[in-house]
């Protein structure tokens, strides 16, 4: 029996997934009129930031960029400029476009092409900060000191002109070859210091790479499974996202009672059984965890592409449960306002083109940064807008998993019986059947006949449905 069998690539269609979660196909008229129209209300009173030396960090062929980042050292630590795409400038509260964008909550990624919370003349044009055109921003300065910590930040309205677009690939790249744009050349040691802070809150950082169905490139739309791994160009940025996020939860939180209003993004601490599983399943697989050290230090410490660092990294996304958008008020404290996997208090206000929560949540920060009332639209619609985000959010995670899912039983369809090597990322229990990890192709999926967590062994392929988009193994094979 050949064992791995190499599978490139099939056609697939995602048309079945789209009309399953009847995703809008078109944005109606009325609110495509309203985007191609949609001017800068507020250009008369923003500050001309052209002068900054703004990049982008963003997928390969994205044109929906939200932000533009440019971070320098300082004397005495780092100067950080951050440009956020200004929806809440061009977007008329209560008009057809603000109501279908409250409709969708978010743009959702298949494969094949997005549904976009925004028309594509706005979010990947007009109000994309795309390289060499001045668009209206919401630009964040945050001075921070040596240790990457900030001690001082506001955001304001401003006029921005990126001047590159780059990629994670690239940014790799160029870290690794001492190349980097001198808007960026500081992100290494930004990154690696924040990654730090973290730990020192007590964040939980996960590391798996990330599954996905990408284009094989033949021009008849087969498509095949890859791991994207996580390099630290991605950790490196993401952490600039991260701080932006908590000096904006700041903000909110530290305004006076009477003014208070927002959303933040919170999550509760793990449960102590989660961990309490986790140190038996580290102990079974020879990890050294002492008893004082946090969970999120131990995972910092594991090798991800090992077998035990892939089971004990797949077993840690248990303890990050709960995600929620909670509205915020003058009466609230902030014991239960902390995200548990940032360690902090937390906001989403980095990618407004793409996140509905997001137009608001800035809204908010401009108007506390300035000392104005905050407008009525973004203040009264919170709820609203928390409850769309958890909808959507909920809808975008079935929409991955269905995709991926498909992918994997029509890849597979024709190779039942087959072997295949992998590893067991977490044991059967109850009517659960185990977890294994196959590497080519990448995926994963149930396993019958109860195997050892963490061991390498064969399996044999029993179930490829493309119709019930299930797929399953035994073992022994």
């Amino acid at each position: 029996m050949e064992l791995r069998q190499r599978i490139i690539s099939a056609p697939v269609d995602f048309g079945a997934i789209r009309s399953e979660f009847a995703m809008a196909s078109a944005y109606p008229a009325e609110a495509v009129a309203e985007a191609r129209d949609a001017v800068d209300a507020f250009a008369g009173s923003r500050v001309d930031r052209t002068d900054l030396e703004l990049v982008t960090i963003d997928p390969p062929g994205s044109l929906d960029l939200d932000q533009a980042l440019c971070l320098r050292r300082s004397e005495t630590g780092f100067l950080l400029h951050y440009a956020i795409a200004d929806l809440g400038a061009v977007i008329v509260p209560d008009g057809a476009l603000a109501n279908e964008a409250g409709t969708r909550g978010q743009t959702y990624y298949l494969p094949d092409g997005s549904v976009p919370l925004h028309p594509p003349i706005l979010s990947e044009d007009s109000a994309s900060l795309l390289p060499g055109r001045t668009r209206p921003a919401a630009l964040w300065t945050i001075e921070l000191d040596a240790a990457a910590e900030p001690v001082r930040y506001e955001v304001i309205r401003a006029l921005v002109r990126s001047r590159a677009r780059f990629d994670y690939a690239g940014v790799q790249a160029d870290a690794d070859a001492g190349r980097l744009h001198p808007s960026i050349e500081a992100l290494p040691e930004f990154g690696a210091l924040r990654i730090a802070a973290g730990l020192e809150r007590g964040a939980i950082g996960l590391r798996l790479p990330s599954q996905s169905v990408v284009a094989d490139g033949a021009p008849d739309g087969h498509w095949r499974l890859a791991l994207e791994p996580r390099t630290a160009a991605d950790d490196w940025n993401e952490q600039v996202s991260l701080l932006t996020g908590m000096c904006a939860a700041r903000l909110m939180l530290d305004a006076p009672a009477s003014e208070r209003t927002g959303l933040l993004r919170t999550m509760p601490p793990p449960q102590d059984s989660a961990v309490d599983s986790m140190r038996r399943t580290a102990a079974a697989m020879g990890i050294d965890w002492p008893r004082d050290l946090a969970v999120g230090r131990m995972l910092a410490g594991l090798d991800a592409n090992s077998p035990a660092g892939l089971v004990l990294m797949s077993e840690a996304t248990g303890l990050l449960r709960g995600a929620d958008y909670t509205v915020l008020t003058g009466a609230d404290g902030e014991e239960n306002l902390h995200h548990s996997a940032i360690g902090a208090p937390y906001a989403h206000v980095t990618a407004p083109l793409r996140r509905l929560s997001d137009r608001f949540t800035i809204e908010i920060c401009l108007a506390l940064c300035a000392g104005d009332p905050v407008p009525p639209w973004a203040r009264a619609s919170l709820a609203e807008v928390a409850d769309t985000m958890k909808r959507s959010g909920s809808v975008a995670n079935k929409v991955d998993r269905a995709c991926i899912d498909l992918t994997e039983a029509t890849l597979l369809s024709e190779r039942l019986g087959a072997v295949f090597e992998a590893v067991v990322l977490r044991e059967a229990e109850g009517k659960r059947p185990a977890e294994i990890f196959v590497a080519d192709p990448p995926l994963l999926g149930p396993c019958a006949g109860d195997p050892p967590e963490g061991k390498h062994l064969r399996v044999r392929l029993t179930t490829a449905d493309p119709v019930e988009r299930k797929i399953g193994f035994t073992h022994p094979a």
